[in-house]
């Protein structure tokens, strides 16, 4: 194995168990769309007789990268929104390369040039408040995990906070003795913003906090976590997603404005939708949902039946006035050289 072919064997690892994680993000299903589009790319590789023996830098180069998009597209049958989304990924990791060896950034200048297919616009169903408020009901408040639930429910649709922003959440983040309570909420690259809450909100926080951790909390612990024996972790994406498809589905029943499958992604639209409603310009829902790229929000607010011309008009309006003012080998393919797993 030459040297070159096991360092980045050595990167991939490093990457996907600790800077992506780390740095990146907290979502455990980003991490694996990383994983996913590398896992795929040595794939590509293999079938185009690449080895560990030979396998090198320059096969990250931009002709290889295009002939992978190529290859994910005709023989995946991958979607153009999924071949984005590996190309995102790929590049995420020449940007890690590029990092520790200056001798490769121009891989991820080049990636960087690759355009990116052109897909349809994904329209994402919302709620309606009477929805959100359904759901809301259905937690069974007698038990110590309907409290949880509610808890997390109402925390989630208050701040339109993203599933792993909420489940990574610690105590030292709340700040409910503030003048405006509130909480720190660590985004997409671990950019901290504030979501501010409500009265109803604070009161399910202090009750749920007095309740698992006690009137001296450790400010280091999750807010929501799976306690086993003295291990304390974060409860899994996986595991929130199937509660709110449980009340969704019950709520449901009594509601028909629920969507029966509902996500947590759509708590974050609808109340995106609904601080539009209440008089908010595009501009401050961007800020409160953390997203970098105006174009991001307003995808927000073509969920509901809103005044979509109104929303545009506030934003108008708002750019007016800043005018002014990871190596083992067992069967010698580069998938497992590189410690990943075969995608079929």
């Amino acid at each position: 194995m030459k040297n070159e072919a096991c360092w980045i064997s050595k990167k991939v690892s490093e990457f996907l168990l600790y800077h992506a994680p780390q740095f990146l993000t907290n979502s455990e299903h980003t991490v694996k769309g990383y994983r996913d589009a590398l896992t795929l790319y040595f794939q590509f590789l293999q079938e185009s007789g690449i080895n560990p023996t030979s396998l090198n830098h320059k096969h990250f180069e931009r002709e290889w990268i295009e002939r992978w998009m190529v290859w994910l597209k005709e023989k995946r049958h991958n979607s153009p929104a999924t071949c984005n989304d590996r190309l995102s990924g790929m590049r995420k990791f020449l940007e890690y390369l590029a990092g520790k060896d200056i001798s490769v950034e121009y891989l991820w200048q080049e990636a960087r040039k690759i355009k990116k297919q052109k897909c349809p616009k994904k329209k994402v169903s919302g709620m309606s408040r009477t929805a959100v408020a359904a759901i809301l009901r259905e937690p069974d408040v007698k038990t110590s995990i309907g409290r949880r639930d509610l808890t997390f429910l109402s925390l989630l649709y208050s701040t339109a906070a993203r599933l792993d922003e909420i489940r990574s959440i610690t105590i030292s983040q709340i700040h409910l003795d503030a003048c405006r309570p509130n909480i720190s909420i660590r985004g997409k690259g671990n950019k901290v913003r504030t979501a501010f809450i409500l009265p109803k909100t604070k009161a399910l926080l202090m009750a749920y906090i007095k309740e698992v951790h006690g009137f001296s909390p450790n400010p280091d612990r999750l807010l929501f976590f799976s306690r086993v024996g003295n291990s304390y972790s974060a409860l899994t994406e996986a595991a929130l997603d199937k509660r709110i498809k449980k009340y969704a589905a019950m709520a449901h029943e009594v509601c028909k404005e629920v969507p029966s499958n509902a996500h947590a992604h759509q708590f974050r639209h609808a109340k995106a939708s609904h601080w539009i409603e209440d008089g908010l310009n595009v501009m401050e829902v961007q800020a409160l949902l953390g997203h970098e790229q105006i174009e991001t929000t307003m995808v927000y607010l073509d969920v509901t039946n809103i005044d979509k011309g109104k929303a545009l008009a506030t934003l108008e309006t708002e750019t007016d006035k800043q005018l002014d003012r990871k190596w083992k080998n067992p069967d010698g393919s580069l998938v497992d050289f590189c410690g990943l797993k075969r995608k079929r």
